[in-house]
């Protein structure tokens, strides 16, 4: 048993790795060590930076004292969710182990990152003052690189950077770029840094988070919020998303300190959140399905 343990310890960290290999999402989390803990439990507090535009520049006084400043707001976690598993001692040794030595990695990446990538996504979607469009469905190449053409020249506009531009877009859209092959779709794809393909179960304006425990909820995880949208596609500039992951926490109770049962227990608990700099919401443009559930 304590080189279970042991096992477990050491796969640990593995699954951090399973995390960035399966989440979507991942390539917005923000540094972790730019963001501190809170004064309450909930919070974290992260860097805004702030600075004066230039001024006159006279010979004979030099230059213009400017004021730049690094300030660091607090704000408070919106993704708190975690579930127990109990995997009874005989079922796991009559499975060599595999029984609760691949729950939690399946769990991670069959639900902790599906629900994760919906949150996040449904989040920045919901952001006030973005950029929205919302249109018909996109059932031809050329309606597609015409809505990425109107998003690219607006981000441009308003001089999004180009080099941390992501393109969220879902695989039956992203379909139609490919299968057309074009200069034109290759130029306008050049607008992106990445291009990330979620599928349409991670992409809703809006979801409804189960409980766990409520009738009807028990099985917990996420679906669809009756009357959001589908997205078409979600471009996000990285420096214009609060991602962060406070705490991402396993457990493990063995047998021995377990009171309940003669089993095994598998915890697991993620903290975070999801949101945008409110003044960096240009960072962010989202298109629509005028399709409503």
């Amino acid at each position: 048993m304590a080189n279970m343990i042991e096992l477990f310890k050491s796969y640990s960290p593995l699954l951090d790795e399973i995390y960035k290999n399966a989440s979507l999402t991942s390539i917005l989390d923000g540094a972790n060590e730019l963001a501190r803990q809170g004064q309450n439990a909930n919070e974290i507090v992260i860097p805004k930076i702030s600075m004066d535009g230039l001024g006159e520049y006279a010979r004979s006084s030099g230059y213009v004292s400017g004021d730049a400043k690094v300030e660091f707001e607090t704000v408070k976690c919106n993704f708190d969710r975690g579930r127990m598993f109990q995997i009874d001692v005989l079922d796991d040794q009559e499975t060599m182990g595999i029984a609760f030595g691949k729950l939690a990695a399946e769990f991670i990446r069959t639900k902790v990152v599906p629900e994760l990538d919906a949150f996040r996504m449904a989040t920045y979607a919901g952001v006030e003052g973005i950029s929205t469009v919302d249109a018909a469905a996109l059932d031809t190449a050329t309606k597609l690189i015409s809505a990425l053409r109107v998003a690219t020249n607006t981000m441009d506009e308003d001089e999004v950077d180009t080099q941390s531009r992501y393109l969220f877009i879902t695989p039956t859209l992203y379909g139609l770029i490919q299968d057309q092959d074009t200069t034109k779709s290759a130029k306008v794809l050049e607008r992106f840094a990445g291009i990330v393909q979620i599928p349409q179960s991670r992409f809703y304006t809006e979801i409804t988070q189960y409980d766990g425990k409520t009738e009807g909820q028990t099985a917990g995880g996420y679906i669809r919020k009756v009357g959001a949208n589908d997205i078409n596609f979600l471009v996000v500039e990285k420096s214009a998303a609060i991602q962060f992951q406070k705490r991402v926490a396993p457990k493990i109770i063995t047998p021995e300190a377990n009171q309940d049962a003669d089993a095994w227990k598998y915890g697991y608990r993620n903290v975070g959140i999801a949101d945008a700099y409110e003044n960096k919401i240009s960072g962010i443009y989202l298109h629509k399905s005028t399709i409503v559930a």
